[in-house]
């Protein structure tokens, strides 16, 4: 089947989409995780569906929508005709506070209590024709790796659900080993005291790539003392459930994390890596209109939390800023070290600018990419726990001037070579991002041709009904079976139509 794809000139200088267009064109709703560091890689991978020919529905909770359309004005998330906007309750109470981020826990427990409904009920609308006429049929949902919900949602329609990790390939793995911990009594802890009596350096061996790693540098939630912490309880669903998705995208690169990568392949569904997604998304993404969507202002404004002395006794040698585009700023020849909380999409924009990492980790994945940055990719030193000014300056001094800082920029320069053919024409990530299109398009393909044979097959049984065969039936070889045989497969048909429909 050929399927044309009109173009957004072609929308906007009039020629509108004919009904079987608008029905046959591919429609990703991508469900991210109400953070920035979840929702700025969601909405490159978004962008890059949508100058792939993808109808986009971008879904944000209701606490971020207001707090985009008070930052960024009123219509900043109008988007364009097949690039929209929704969003939906997360379940926590309302508030007129829009400037504050969110209880990252208590917004974990309450996506997963409360979430399942209004998504569910946004996909029906998005499917109805009554409400939503223009808009195709939803092919698939991108949820966030950490919106498990959707899945519920998602298998009741019978589409596909690509699950979108953010974080690394390592941090992945090592969440799966969660469970294993607990068995082996290395996790929850006994009390208090083992975050400081050593304990916390044990060893362990048996995490693909990960050799020798110790307790402290897998994600923080094996530090609990709780069994039935919140964010223990969450990973734990999150890993059963990930099995269940169509596929995994992680934003990373082949060659970055090629062990790690390839222990996943093993225990998850089929994965795609296609980072680093901001490389991919400046190579393939030739529409300007795109890059302004839900895109922050540049604001240089100087942070208020920090008092006039401090300003006037750092202005000569130092800026402070709200907000800074992060990625133009390592791109300057004059930075030389990167200090980072090793968040994943600041390792990635390090990396693809080939600089070096001073790592502070704090939560989460973050003591894991530090380990991995020190210990695999040679491009960091790490901040010891107790943070003190002197050391911290003898770590720049050395990363800036010493023989270590210069190994370790040659490494970066290294990885940053590697990145940037990743996600190249030809590259594992660009080929890999295109393996994804192919596969969804496929789905796509399939879903298209079974709602037109059910229609063809309705319109058949509808003329025996009326006593008028049709000439070219699909099931003309079939003609003397027993009406019993024609309902049962009417039916089941029909089923097979309501998981796109309904």
């Amino acid at each position: 089947m050929n399927v044309t794809f009109q173009t957004q000139i072609e929308r906007e200088g009039g020629r509108s989409m004919d009904v079987n267009q608008v029905n046959d064109k591919p429609h990703a709703v991508c469900m991210a995780f109400p953070a920035q560091g979840h929702i700025t890689p969601m909405l490159k991978l978004a962008k890059l569906l949508h100058c792939n020919g993808f109808h986009i529905t971008f879904v944000n909770n209701e606490h971020n929508h207001k707090r985009l359309l008070k930052s960024r004005g009123p219509n900043s998330l109008d988007g364009l005709p097949d690039f929209r906007f929704e969003a939906i309750p997360d379940g926590l109470p309302v508030t007129d506070d829009t400037d504050a981020n969110q209880h990252i826990p208590s917004v974990c427990e309450s996506t997963a209590k409360y979430c399942l409904v209004p998504f569910r009920n946004l996909l029906y609308r998005l499917n109805d024709r009554t409400f939503s006429p223009k808009v195709p049929p939803v092919s698939c949902v991108v949820s966030d790796g950490c919106m498990q919900f959707t899945l519920d949602a998602t298998e009741k329609f019978g589409i596909p659900n690509l699950q979108f990790l953010t974080h690394s390939a390592c941090g992945f793995l090592c969440y799966a080993q969660h469970r294993v911990l607990a068995e082996k009594g290395l996790t929850p802890l006994k009390d208090s005291s083992y975050l400081t009596n050593g304990y916390l350096e044990t060893t362990i061996d048996w995490i693909p790539g990960m050799k020798n790693i110790r307790l402290k540098d897998l994600p923080t939630f094996v530090r609990t003392t709780d069994p039935d912490d919140i964010m223990v309880s969450f990973v734990r669903s999150h890993m059963e459930r990930s099995s269940r998705a169509s596929a995994i995208i992680l934003n990373t690169f082949e060659s970055f994390e090629q062990e790690v990568l390839d222990a996943l392949t093993t225990m998850f569904p089929p994965i795609y890596a296609i980072g680093p997604l901001h490389l991919l998304a400046n190579n393939l993404i030739a529409d300007d209109r795109l890059n302004s969507i839900a895109s922050p202002d540049t604001d240089d404004s100087e942070s208020t939390i920090f008092p006039p002395e401090f300003l006037s006794e750092t202005k000569d040698r130092g800026m402070l800023a709200s907000w800074c585009p992060q990625e133009q700023i390592l791109k300057h020849p004059a930075i030389g070290v990167f200090v980072s909380h090793m968040g994943w999409n600041s390792i990635l924009e390090s990396v693809s600018c080939g600089v070096p990492l001073l790592c502070w980790p704090f939560i989460a994945e973050q003591q894991t990419n530090c380990w991995f940055a020190c210990n695999k990719w040679g491009i960091g030193m790490e901040i010891n726990g107790d943070v003190k000014r002197d050391q911290v300056g003898q770590l720049i001094i050395e990363l800036m001037e010493g023989e270590r800082g210069r190994e370790m920029k040659k490494k970066a320069m290294e990885w940053k070579k590697k990145g940037e053919e990743a996600a190249s024409s030809g590259g594992s990530s660009c080929r890999n991002f295109k393996n994804l299109l192919a596969d969804i398009l496929l789905v796509q393909k399939k879903e298209i041709k079974s709602r037109k044979q059910i229609k063809t097959l309705e319109a058949w049984i509808g003329g025996l009904d009326s006593g008028q065969e049709k000439k070219s039936s699909p099931l003309a070889p079939y003609k003397q079976i027993t009406n019993d045989t024609l309902n049962y497969v009417g039916s089941n048909l029909w089923k097979e139509q309501s998981a796109f429909t309904e």
